[in-house]
């Protein structure tokens, strides 16, 4: 970060030696994360995964088995992407008594089952980045209309807003399926749900097949997997997280409409009747949205599922691959977890699970509207998981760094929110009083309601406005979508950093802002033909007035955006003129960046994405573009600053003209870091990383309203 004092000369000189060493180690190892890849074998393999393979009792997890004698684990093996086919790998877990079950695309990976005894030889290779168990995945858990501005949206007759619901976007559902059938995707007798395709089990044929050692059927598994799903939704988690995003009222009372109630669906079966499922089938999901984005005009993942994982965003495999969706192109919007508070109700900070610890994705936490159009009464809910993420990386000498990144974004409405209810499904038979209000069983068929809380409901909210905002303008990428909801967002009163992100879901300002800037922006990033400071703005347009009108009642804007990880920004610059860190293929955290490049086959369910080092002194903002570091100042809880100060707050600074103007831009520098004497020293409890069961869930049980949590521990453990 450079301010008006230092001349950018100064500042390469002293960091030229730290930046060339950066860019040699990225180059000679090839890999995003090189500190990683020199890690002992014994720290390529992840903490829980590790406790098995050191335990000489066989644990109850899913992912561990045991057959003839001999124990076996079903795991994620990250590769260094050095060779695409990842070709001599497979061959190792294949001698080793292994089976291949699938080679991923999203990210250098195979889903294998190894011998317990074979995994730090497997580790030990010098093309083994990581290896992580296979675990669980899960569900995490109208007046959503007026409360986020999209009403005002659909009443607007002139300007960008006019006509906007979501038409020609498609939003791919990576859940547990979509009743297709239900009039809340139906257009007359056409349904929206363009397409749906299951990847619940990639080990189909049953334990047998599952645990077979010595196969390696990767290749197969590429091709068997295309085939279109029945368009069921047997848990009904994923039916309602659809409506939410897209669906239209199924009746007058209550009025149930979504955000983008005309665009298109995409249902990625991932999770069973139960709600839960498997990393490994949530990866291949990812994988299939990639390969057929452009097939399909899908523009916005959906991800309301989450990972017990305590790895660094850097190492964990769903981080990854997502990190490859949002490279591709695709906005990919996931819930921050519903892990707010502890049993006892104390707050609990540090709580963001995977992949919400993800900095390349939109992530989520939930507002309680307190049933009312009002945004005057607004809060965010206890439930909602608070920052900063809390993944890490062992260190040589056996500490543990966290990565402390800024999370959650922002929030949105995500409490009783009514939605589609899927007939039959686990979720509507086992909770009745999910649908009670609205008449339970007795509603008519195909057109069942029942309200849902958690973060999981209020993630499909920001996916459905982003819908809208691609609609206004196709040429947005995914880091501008992201800078433009945090920059009109509301700061909530009360509420810090770590709470609400930049603030609450404002939809008519963020369709507003998105229509003013020039239309072939991803265009012309793609084919590298803008350059930094180039203008942002579409001709004849201005910036607009940071300030829209929901319901009636005036709503500022935050006019505060996360970058790099622990950056906070601001200024009319940030949109006036191109930021080379809205290029989706940069990715940028702290002192680290590196360049993605995805490439996707045509017509084939197969793509490769690859990282490289990016040149030393490269620029992510330019200047003119206002820092919030120094106003937010150091880290305390009691004295309200750093990442513990009000967003509101911050954000009447900047009004009064407070902020830090560049002039010669930002290249890698830390940012806000969260000081852990500090922090553990003034009574904050912080998670060190989410541990749910076994895997992949949603939520810490089905949250029904604020304040009550029904748990679920037995439904989400051993079967």
């Amino acid at each position: 970060m450079k301010s008006t004092k230092l001349p950018l000369r100064f500042v390469v000189l002293i960091e030229w030696r730290l930046h060339a060493a950066l860019a040699l180690l990225l180059m000679l190892a090839a890999l995003l994360w090189p500190a990683r890849a020199q890690a002992a074998p014994r720290d390529k393999v992840a903490a829980d995964l590790r406790q098995a393979v050191d335990s000489a009792a066989t644990p109850r997890q899913r992912w561990h088995q045991e057959l003839a004698g001999r124990r076996y684990v079903h795991t994620l093996v990250v590769s260094d992407g050095r060779d695409a086919g990842q070709v001599e790998l497979r061959r190792a877990v294949v001698a080793a008594g292994g089976t291949v079950h699938w080679r991923y695309q999203s990210l250098p990976a195979l889903f294998v089952t190894l011998p317990v005894d074979k995994v730090d030889a497997l580790a030990a290779r010098p093309d083994v980045q990581s290896i992580s168990p296979n675990r669980r995945a899960a569900r995490t858990f109208s007046l959503t209309e007026a409360s986020t501005g999209a009403a005002d949206v659909r009443a607007a007759t002139i300007g960008a807003a006019r006509g906007l619901d979501g038409s020609g976007v498609a939003i791919a559902v990576l859940d547990s399926g979509i009743a297709w059938n239900h009039t809340a995707f139906t257009d007359g007798q056409r349904s929206r749900v363009a397409r749906a395709v299951d990847f619940e089990k990639v080990t189909q044929g049953g334990a047998d097949r599952a645990w077979q050692p010595g196969v390696d059927r990767s290749d197969a598994a590429l091709d068997e997997r295309q085939q279109a799903a029945g368009g069921a939704d047997p848990y009904g988690h994923g039916t309602h997280v659809a409506g939410i995003a897209a669906g239209r009222s199924t009746s007058r009372l209550p009025e149930s409409s979504g955000i983008a109630t005309q665009a298109s669906l995409v249902d990625v079966r991932v999770l069973d009747g139960r709600g839960e499922g498997e990393l490994s089938d949530v990866l291949a999901g990812i994988d299939w949205v990639i390969a057929h984005a452009k097939q399909h005009n899908i523009r916005v993942l959906n991800v309301s599922l989450a990972a017990d994982s305590t790895e660094s965003y850097r190492t964990d495999p769903l981080c990854q691959a997502l990190r490859g969706a949002s490279a591709a192109g695709l906005v990919v919007v996931v819930a921050a977890g519903n892990y707010g508070t502890d049993a006892s109700g104390q707050e609990r900070y540090g709580t963001i699970s995977s992949p919400g610890n993800e900095p390349s994705v939109i992530t989520v936490g939930s507002a309680n509207t307190q049933a009312t159009a009002s945004r005057g009464d607004d809060a965010v809910n206890h439930f909602s998981s608070r920052g900063p993420t809390r993944g890490g990386l062992f260190l040589s000498d056996g500490r543990r760094v966290a990565d402390n990144l800024l999370k959650p974004d922002l929030v949105a409405p995500g409490n009783r929110i009514v939605g589609p209810m899927a007939a039959g499904s686990t979720l509507a038979t086992d909770f009745p009083s999910l649908s009670a209000p609205y008449g339970g069983m007795a509603q008519p068929r195909g057109r069942e309601l029942m309200d849902l809380s958690g973060t999981s409901v209020a993630a499909p909210v920001v996916s459905g406005t982003v819908a809208l905002m691609l609609q206004a303008n196709p040429g947005l990428t995914p880091p501008l979508v992201k800078a433009i909801l945090q920059y009109t967002a509301q700061a909530l009163p009360g509420a810090n950093l770590l709470q609400q992100g930049a603030g609450l879901l404002n939809v008519e300002g963020a369709v507003r802002l998105a229509g003013a800037l020039r239309g072939d922006l991803a265009t012309a990033v793609a084919g590298g033909r803008i350059a930094a400071g180039a203008p942002l703005l579409a001709p004849g347009q201005a910036m607009p007035v940071p300030v829209s009108v929901i319901g009636g009642q005036a709503v500022p804007w935050s006019r505060i955006i996360f970058a790099g990880g622990r950056h906070l920004y601001s200024g009319s610059a940030l949109f006036t003129r191109y930021q080379p860190m809205y290029d989706p293929g940069l990715f940028w955290v702290g002192g680290s960046a590196a360049r993605l490049i995805v490439q996707v086959r045509p017509g084939a369910a197969l793509s490769t994405i690859t990282a490289s080092p990016v040149p030393t002194g490269q620029r992510f903002l330019t200047d003119g573009v206002i820092t919030l570091n120094s106003l937010a100042g150091r880290s305390s809880l009691l004295g309200r600053t750093g990442v513990f100060v009000p967003t509101a707050t911050l954000s009447g600074w900047l009004a009064s003209g407070s902020g830090v103007v560049l002039s010669e831009g930002v290249v890698l520098s830390e940012g806000v870091v969260l000081s852990e004497g500090v922090v553990l020293s003034e009574g904050v409890v912080l998670s060190e990383g989410v541990v749910l069961s076994e895997g992949v869930v949603l939520s810490e049980g089905v949250v029904l309203s604020e304040g009550v949590v029904l748990s679920e521990v037995a439904r989400i453990g051993e079967r």
